[in-house]
């Protein structure tokens, strides 16, 4: 079964985006850097998410964010799947952070249950055909709105979404051009899908 093994952030400064990443995030994530000046505007089409277990570790996570040079593009608060908020990382990648429960059930950590790549795209039935034919499982989907692929051994779970829905959430407008300034790691690579994100080998 295909699987994201790693995402690689494309970024003016590797070595500012590296000191800000390892100070919020505390731990040896799947993420990567490499430097690019390849011009963008506006919403890149994705966003990384983090998954918690209860609202006290998504605000701990958020404000070690900002404290660390991040901009707040959603402020924390309940809605009616639960608790989140979204900030943007000095090199333009915007994360969401969320939790499916309204309430704390303990001391507050920054303890991180799921990295999840959500994908903006402009069809996602499309997109899910596309991803099933080389290998991507199906988990969740929602008929042309939302998709999950099952990640049994990855440390990176994919989603889809329609992009305005997506940039919806992460409190941007949807419109944006020129790179997304990404490349996913996986065994079913190397490629480019139909809304432009690149995939190479992780091999």
């Amino acid at each position: 079964m295909a699987s994201v093994d790693f995402v690689t952030l494309e970024v003016a400064d590797p070595t500012a985006a590296e000191r800000f990443y390892s100070t919020v995030l505390n731990t040896d994530m799947q993420v990567r850097l490499q430097a690019s000046e390849a011009p963008t505007t506006g919403f890149r089409g994705f966003t990384m998410s983090l998954v918690v277990s209860q609202p006290a570790n998504a605000d701990a996570l958020i404000d070690a964010a900002l404290d660390a040079g991040a901009t707040s593009l959603k402020p924390a608060k309940k809605s009616l799947w639960g608790y989140g908020g979204a900030v943007q990382a000095p090199d333009g990648t915007i994360w969401t952070v969320a939790s499916s429960s309204k309430k704390d059930t303990g001391p507050a950590t920054r303890q991180i249950d799921e990295f999840v790549l959500q994908l903006g795209v402009a069809d996602v039935a499309e997109s899910k055909r596309f991803y099933v034919d080389r290998g991507l499982a199906v988990t969740k989907s929602y008929g042309g709105k939302y998709v999950e692929f099952a990640a049994p051994s990855s440390p990176i779970k994919l989603s889809l979404n329609k992009r305005r829905a997506l940039a919806k959430v992460a409190g941007v407008a949807p419109e944006g051009t020129g790179s997304h300034r990404l490349v996913i790691g996986s065994d079913t690579g190397p490629f480019t899908d139909p809304d432009g994100f690149v995939w190479a080998a992780s091999t």
